[in-house]
């Protein structure tokens, strides 16, 4: 039990660590490319921060451990729109602002798509079908952001067009390139020792897998945006934070889960192990929206609140079998 912990939080470390070197590898590449701000907030760091659920996931579904896998989709969500958002809300220097018509827009499409898989995979089966919903559901996202590019004009970290590039830029760019692939190849493998360690703790505490990929593996993949969300917030970069909450939650609920159901199918045949992760994940979805969206802006007062439904939802998890 004591090497499977060890080898639990080193493979934790190791995604979060590869997910930050994967962050600041991405945002050298939107320099050179010269992309938006809230398209790297969301697809960049949301995409990132979702790297340990898609490997982690597919790993689990692909052996057989489909509750694992549902488990850390549900729970993750439901840890960033509570936990990792009130976390980073306390350790701003103010409120964090959501007065943009594309932050209160989003937010809408957050509450929607947080609530959808829940709907979506009542009775249990991620089927192929499913899988094409859930996907389109994100390119129905993705359209309408783009289709608003006229709301977040400025660019990333006030990369400026140049008429040339030098060419020791396009050497970078190409050596950033490589270091992806290569960051995505170690994920794989630390993916595999989560997946090894969460079912040394069914066996170990006797609980179900189930309860393993919404209470401990959902936690672990949640650190990268905890730790990003901590940065941006002591930066007052208030938007970075909220698009990365948004990004995370829809692309794991949708993209993630939605590649898992076409690659890999699957079904959980006990469905009431998730009845309370699912009904806290649609409260949790409600405070969030009336968070961002009551006077434009999380107060520290909301992420109190944000915070206690969290705990509420871990204690009755805990005590309530």
């Amino acid at each position: 039990m004591i090497l499977e912990i060890i080898i639990f939080i080193v493979s934790i470390v190791l995604l979060s660590w590869l997910s930050s070197s994967f962050v600041k590898t991405v945002i050298e590449i939107a320099k050179y490319l010269h992309w938006r701000e809230f398209i790297v907030a969301f697809f960049v760091m949301g995409f990132a921060s979702c790297l340990p659920n898609l490997f982690v996931d597919l790993s689990a579904a692909f052996q057989g451990l489909a509750p694992i896998a549902f488990g850390d989709i549900i729970g993750g969500n439901l840890i960033d729109l509570t936990l990792i958002m009130a976390i980073v809300v306390l350790f701003s220097k103010d409120t964090v602002e959501t007065n943009s018509k594309m932050v209160q827009g989003s937010s809408l499409f957050t509450f929607l798509i947080a609530v959808l898989p829940i709907f979506l995979i009542w009775d249990g089966k991620v089927t192929q079908k499913e899988g094409i919903v859930l996907i389109f559901a994100f390119f129905v996202y993705a359209f309408w952001l783009f289709s608003k590019d006229n709301r977040f004009k400025k660019v990333y970290s006030g990369a400026k067009k140049q008429s040339t590039l030098p060419t020791i830029r396009r050497l970078d760019f190409v050596k950033n390139i490589a270091k992806l692939i290569l960051i995505i190849v170690v994920l794989l493998v630390a993916s595999q020792g989560i997946i090894m360690a969460a079912k040394s703790f069914q066996e170990s505490l006797g609980i179900s897998l189930s309860l393993v990929g919404v209470l401990i593996v959902a936690l672990g993949n949640c650190f990268p945006e905890m730790y990003f969300g901590i940065v941006a917030g002591r930066k007052g970069e208030g938007w970075m934070i909220v698009g990365d909450m948004m990004g995370s939650v829809i692309i794991a609920a949708t993209l993630v889960l939605g590649i898992i159901g076409i690659v890999a199918p699957f079904e959980i045949k006990d469905m009431s192990v998730f009845l309370i992760a699912r009904i806290f994940t649609v409260i949790a979805a409600i405070f969030f929206l009336i968070a961002v969206r009551t006077g434009k802006k999380i107060t520290k007062q909301e992420a109190v609140i944000l915070l206690f439904v969290y705990v509420a939802f871990l204690l009755t998890e805990i005590f309530i079998k």
